[in-house]
């Protein structure tokens, strides 16, 4: 396992940690599991969130009696000093620790941002937590490129966590940036929200980029962990037969797909969007038609239910034409 520093928080970790959201599909036990192979396998950094709903119970009952093993981050969606005071509480009962290696502003949009370093806002609350030694180090997350280049001039924060794979690579600059600022960069969404089926392939290319500091792929299961720690294990460089195999996932996926990060939802017509763009991946591009169409008809609501409203078009971080892409779902699939 290759380790590194990360950014000015001077914290050594492994340059691939445990992304914490898919622990919500497993139990505790299944929790404490993977905590411990993460210890045997050198994996140090443990990311998760508030917002994960059992994540952090789930990792807190897993990390007990090796938690100083480990570099440990959680992040909320608290705007003001009293929502963010309390999100911290609540992440150090739940995670079973009196301190928190790194907590992170989750995902503001720049409105919020500007919220969240205003009088009486999150950052207090966070600053005032890191005097008192219950967490260590600030960092923030974000989707948008605005908050990523706004976050370069803000002296409070110590990492940045920006979605970054072969797809997602229009953050690159930014991320040398972090680098030439000492800003530890994290990055999330390796596989493009799930888009991207070649784990191995989507981590040998972001550990190839010496400007990121650790990968998040989430996982929930041993399996996945073996495969992941091999694909950061092999540090010989991208062949050109790899360089060719990501061009193809570009040309395949293009810039329109769904991360899945839902932050789109709720749909006022009661459709899961995520999940319809997901069916029409496995009808369109992997040979799972079948399979494909009956997962899409178990759905309570379907693309061709969409009333045309475009309120899920205001929250995507991405700005998708999410419209416009449920009315190429419906034709796909007939409904």
């Amino acid at each position: 396992m290759e380790y590194t520093v990360l950014g000015k928080t001077g914290l050594k970790i492994s340059r691939m940690g445990f992304g914490g959201i898919p622990i919500q599909r497993v139990d505790r036990e299944t929790a404490r599991t993977l905590t411990h192979r993460l210890l045997e396998a050198g994996v140090n950094y443990i990311d998760t969130a508030r917002g994960y709903t059992v994540s952090e119970e789930y990792l807190g009952f897993g990390l007990e009696g090796i938690r100083g093993r480990f570099i440990l981050a959680t992040k909320s969606m608290a705007r003001t000093r009293d929502e963010m005071a309390a999100d911290i509480d609540r992440s150090l009962k739940n995670l079973r620790t009196d301190y928190i290696d790194l907590y992170q502003v989750h995902n503001p949009t720049m409105e919020q941002l500007a919220q969240v370093i205003a009088p009486g806002g999150a950052l207090e609350a966070l600053l005032e937590a890191k005097s008192a030694g219950k967490i260590r180090h600030i960092g923030l997350t974000a989707h948008a490129m605005q908050v990523f280049e706004s976050a370069l001039d803000m002296d409070w924060v110590e990492t940045f966590m920006f979605p970054y794979n072969i797809v997602e690579n229009q953050g690159e600059d930014l991320i040398r940036r972090c680098a030439g600022k000492n800003i530890g960069f994290i990055a999330m969404k390796p596989l493009a929200g799930g888009a991207i089926e070649d784990a191995s392939l989507a981590l040998r290319y972001i550990r190839a980029n010496p400007s990121v500091s650790v990968v998040i792929p989430g996982m929930a299961e041993e399996g996945e962990l073996a495969q992941n720690l091999a694909a950061m294990n092999d540090l010989s460089p991208l062949s050109e037969e790899e360089l060719t195999r990501m061009e193809a996932i570009r040309k395949i996926l293009g810039t329109q797909f769904c991360r899945r990060c839902n932050y789109c939802q709720p749909c006022t017509a009661g459709i899961n969007i995520s999940s319809a763009f997901l069916f029409d991946g496995y009808l369109s591009r992997y040979g799972l038609a079948d399979w494909a169409k009956v997962r899409y008809a178990s759905m309570d609501k379907t693309a061709s239910d969409c009333v045309g409203c475009g309120v899920c078009e205001t929250r995507c971080p991405y700005h998708l034409p999410i419209r416009e892409m449920l009315a190429k779902v419906a034709e796909h699939f007939g409904k």
